[in-house]
């Protein structure tokens, strides 16, 4: 099969022929579709994600058909449409058991736990507990850019930040998972502030539903979000990663307000400074937020299947397969505008 590899970290991307995956007893091969390209990906491309093993092929937003089953599987066949989140669950130890695959203690994540979708096929294990029913309204594309960016900023806002109508939400960030919070959190009846560095994305954003956006090499995040939100925002996400944005999410909130932390940091940059002493003098909450159980598709699909979101509307483009090392290599540079999607022919 074609697939992009790398054999150093920040060396040569190349396509190439590789080995075709075999299911595992209680996993699943799916033919891929569709992969969404990831900040994720190039972070784990720099060599920022311990879990990699060289030589490597990245890829973790698929959707696709099932083209093999392993003996053990029960629940899929040959042909069947599927998506998979990206932090796969064992579906037996006591995080899956309790609902939280998304932080199996066991967990696998195709990308960086092992070889990925940037692929014409990729495995995936436990496949009775992780794959989910495609919906056959829903293409491939669209299904691809709900990737690891839509759910987990679904995941933060409804099941970690436990949004509710009326409140304000504030986006650090309007990549890819900031886009998905705007969307989600209009969706559900929040009100939005967007922040970035880029007028285009900001415009994009505004499109999306914020109600307000700002650029940040004009003006005063902080400021601008306490005003515009009559004291402070309820919810602030960090959708980027970076200390500047992380205190700003934390200092924009009201009292009793919750960050939600989604964006990755970077290696050198762990030990974030947080302002925590406004932590406990206001009583704001930090939640993180990784991935989301497979079951908290069913609610996104119903979101969707309602017309309150769209996940078409944040791919910026597609490309091919052939398109892909230059489209990773060119996400050092925070250029994309939108979500960018592998089409699969």
């Amino acid at each position: 099969m074609r697939a992009v590899t790398y054999e150093e970290f920040q060396g040569p991307l190349m396509v190439e022929l590789v080995a075709r995956p075999e299911p595992l007893a209680h996993g699943v091969v799916i033919e891929v579709r569709a992969n969404g390209v990831c900040r994720s990906d190039w972070h784990g491309w720099m060599g920022h994600d311990p879990s990699i093993n060289l030589p490597h092929v990245p890829g973790h937003e698929m959707a696709g058909v099932i083209a093999a089953v392993g003996s053990e599987v029960t629940g899929w066949a040959a042909g069947d449409r599927v998506v998979v989140p990206f932090s796969c669950g064992c579906g037996v130890c006591d995080a899956c058991v309790a609902g939280f695959g998304n932080i199996c203690d066991n967990e696998y994540q195709p990308g960086f736990s092992g070889w990925g979708s940037m692929a014409e096929f990729v495995a995936v294990p436990w496949a009775d507990f992780n794959v989910v029913h495609l919906p056959d309204k829903l293409d491939f594309v669209a299904a691809a850019a709900l990737g690891c960016r839509f759910m987990t900023a679904y995941h933060g806002l409804t099941d970690r930040a436990h949004i509710k109508a009326g409140e304000w939400v504030a986006v650090h960030g309007t990549g890819g998972v900031g886009l998905s919070a705007i969307q989600v959190a209009k969706a559900l009846g929040a009100q939005v502030i967007a922040v970035d560095l880029d007028d285009n994305k900001l415009n994009l954003a505004a499109d999306l539903g914020a109600d307000v956006v700002v650029n940040a090499t004009r003006d005063k995040p902080v400021d601008v979000i306490r005003e515009a939100s009559g004291g402070g925002a309820q919810i602030s996400v960090d959708a980027l990663g970076s200390a500047v944005t992380a205190q700003n999410s934390i200092r924009c909130l009201a009292k009793r307000g919750r960050h939600v932390q989604i964006g990755l940091v970077l290696e050198e940059g762990i030990n974030l400074p947080i302002p925590m002493s406004r932590v406990i003098s206001l009583e704001l909450e930090i939640y993180g937020s990784h991935g989301m159980p497979a079951t908290g598709y069913e609610e996104i699909f119903a979101l969707i299947e309602a017309g309150k979101v769209d996940p078409a509307r944040l791919v910026g483009k597609t490309i091919s397969l052939d398109e892909v090392p230059e489209e990773l290599q060119s996400m050092g540079s925070f250029g994309q505008l939108g979500t960018s999607v592998i089409a699969f022919s």
